[in-house]
C-alpha cells in the first residue's frame, strides 16, 4: 500500500511505501532484493544515448549480482522511459519512489529532465545520479554565477561534470586551439543548451574571442534556411551550437550547403554516432564530451570488452562508462549501509544510502570517482572530438582547471 501526500508548494508527490522490503525475491530464501531504477529516453530522437545508458546500468548490475559484491543482496534494474520530457522523469521518480525496494535513480539525460526530478527525489529521500547532466544549477543553485553556491538537493549527485567547466573548455579550445578569432553562438533554449552556450561565451570572450552573432532555435526546429542567411552575414571562423544533435546535425549541413564552410561546434549533447548519420557533411565537426574517451583508457578495458560480451545491440554511446560509473556508485552505497547495520539493510535504508553517497569513492571506469560538497564528480576532465572520416575521433583531453595554453 501507498500513503501520498501533496506537496502543495511543489506539485511534488512524497510517497510513503508501507510493508517489509523485499525479502526472499531471489527464490533461494536468503537474498534481499534491492532495485535501482533508472531513468532515460529509450525511445525517440535521443534513444541513441538513452538505450546506451540503460545497457550500461544492467551491465553493473549483472556483474554485482554474478561476482556477489554485496552478500546477501541481489539487485535489479528497473528502467523507465522519459522520453526527454520533463514531466514524463517526474512522473517516474514518483513511480519509483513508491516502490520501498527502489534505493536509488540512475538518471537522467537531460538536464532540463532532471529539474522536474530532483524534489520528489528530495521529498523521499531517494538518491538521484546522473551520469549526464551538466547544467551547473542542479548541484551549486542558479546563483552559482556570482559565486553563491547552495546545494539545494543532497540527494543529487552526478559523474559528469558542469557546462562551467565544459562550456569553457570548448571556449579556450576554441581560441586557443582551434585559433577561432570570431564565433557566432545558437541554442536551443533547453537548460542544457542555454547553460553551455552561455559558458562558451565566457570563456571565448574572456581569452579575446568576439561573438559576432547570437541565435535562439527550437530544439524540434529542422529548417534553419533562415538562421544559416544570418550566420553566412558575419562570416564567422566558428559556430557554436549549444543543444542536442537531432537538431544540430541537420543544422550543420545547412550551413555548408548555404556556403558557410566553418566547423560547428558544440558539447556532450552532440557527440554521438547519429549526429555523424543525421550529416553528410559532419567532417571537420567539433564536439566536446564529458571524461576521456573510455577507448583510451586502461580502466575501462574490462567495461568495453564486458559490454561487448554482453550482446547488447546498442552502442554504449557517449555515457556508458559514466553510466557503469553511476551505478556502481550506488551499488557501493548500498554495500556500506548494509555493512554498517551487520549485514542487514536498516528500515531508514534510502537515508543511509544517501549519506553513504557522499563519501563513496573507488576506482572507475572513467577513472577515480568521488563527489565534492556538492554531489559533483571531483573528474573534470574533457575532451575535444571531431568528425575524420566519418568517425569522431578525439583530438585533446584535459582537466580543465590543468589546461595546457601553449
Amino acid at each position: 500500500m501507498l500513503i501520498l501526500t501533496t506537496a502543495l508548494a511543489t506539485g511534488a508527490l512524497t510517497l510513503t511505501a508501507c510493508g517489509s522490503r523485499g525479502e526472499d525475491k531471489s527464490g533461494d530464501g536468503s537474498k534481499t532484493t534491492v532495485v535501482i531504477g533508472l531513468d532515460a529516453p529509450t525511445t525517440g530522437e535521443l534513444s541513441a544515448l538513452g538505450l546506451g545508458i540503460r545497457n550500461s546500468a544492467q551491465l553493473a548490475i549483472d556483474n554485482a549480482n554474478k561476482t556477489g559484491e554485496v552478500k546477501g543482496i541481489t539487485f535489479k534494474l528497473e528502467a523507465l522511459d522519459d522520453k526527454a520530457l520533463p514531466n514524463v522523469g517526474q512522473q517516474n521518480t514518483t513511480k519509483l519512489a513508491g516502490d520501498k525496494d527502489v534505493l536509488g535513480i540512475v538518471g537522467p539525460l537531460n538536464s532540463g529532465v532532471a529539474q522536474s526530478m530532483q524534489q520528489v527525489s528530495k521529498q523521499n529521500n531517494l538518491t538521484l545520479i546522473s551520469p549526464a547532466n551538466t547544467t551547473p544549477d542542479l548541484t551549486q543553485g542558479p546563483a552559482w554565477r556570482k559565486d553563491k553556491r547552495v546545494r539545494q538537493f543532497p540527494t543529487y549527485f552526478r559523474t559528469a561534470t558542469t557546462d562551467e567547466v565544459q562550456g569553457a573548455f570548448d571556449g579556450q579550445y576554441a581560441h586557443e586551439k582551434m585559433k577561432a578569432k570570431t564565433a557566432y553562438v545558437i541554442d536551443d533554449q533547453k537548460t542544457y543548451g542555454v547553460g553551455l552556450a552561455s559558458s562558451f561565451k565566457d570563456q571565448f570572450t574572456k581569452l579575446g574571442g568576439k561573438i559576432v552573432g547570437t541565435e535562439h532555435v527550437s530544439p524540434d526546429d529542422r529548417d534553419f534556411k533562415a538562421v544559416v542567411s544570418k550566420v553566412k552575414s558575419k562570416k564567422p571562423d566558428l559556430v557554436f551550437y549549444g543543444g542536442e544533435y537531432p537538431a544540430s546535425g541537420p543544422l550543420s549541413q545547412q550551413l555548408k550547403d548555404g556556403g558557410v564552410t566553418v566547423p560547428l561546434m558544440g558539447g556532450d549533447g552532440m557527440y554521438s554516432g547519429d549526429y555523424i548519420k543525421l550529416n553528410k557533411k559532419a567532417q571537420g565537426d567539433y564536439a566536446s564530451s564529458v571524461g576521456k574517451p573510455v577507448e583510451e583508457l586502461p580502466s575501462a578495458r574490462k567495461f568495453i570488452a564486458d559490454y561487448k560480451a554482453a550482446g547488447f545491440k546498442e552502442a554504449y554511446e557517449a555515457y556508458g562508462g559514466s553510466t557503469y560509473d553511476a551505478t556502481w556508485a550506488l551499488i557501493q552505497a548500498v554495500k556500506q549501509v548494509a555493512a554498517d547495520n551487520n549485514g542487514k539493510l536498516p528500515d531508514d535504508a534510502r537515508a543511509k544510502v544517501v549519506e553513504a553517497m557522499n563519501k563513496v569513492t573507488f576506482d572507475g571506469v572513467t577513472g577515480k570517482v568521488a563527489f565534492d560538497k556538492y554531489g559533483d564528480t571531483t573528474n573534470t576532465m574533457i575532451t575535444a572530438y571531431q568528425v575524420d572520416k566519418g568517425a569522431w575521433k578525439s583530438r585533446f583531453s584535459a582537466e580543465f582547471k590543468k589546461f595546457d595554453k601553449s
